[in-house]
């Protein structure tokens, strides 16, 4: 799992067919303080997330294919969940 801040939405006029109806995120990798790493991924949106949202991040293709229920998409990310408050104790 990663943890992320939506940063922007990818649009597109031609796409793979398993993408069709499916909202693709752009998310940069931060850390456990919050700070960005300087990374960043495409996800596709499970939960509705907006700019500016921490989420949580499955970046292993077959689980996020189990998410999708898809067993042949051309999928590796998929945001799973939306951080309201990280902690360590």
């Amino acid at each position: 799992m990663i943890t992320g801040a939506v940063i922007g939405e990818i649009h597109s006029t031609i796409n793979h067919p398993f993408y069709d109806n499916r909202r693709m995120l752009i998310v940069e990798k931060i850390d456990f303080e919050g700070v960005a790493t300087g990374d960043y991924l495409v996800a596709v949106d499970q939960v509705s997330a907006s700019a500016g949202t921490r989420v949580l991040v499955l970046d292993e293709g077959n689980g996020a294919r189990q998410v999708l229920a898809s067993e042949d998409g051309p999928v590796r990310s998929v945001i799973v969940g939306i951080i309201d408050h990280m902690s360590i104790e």
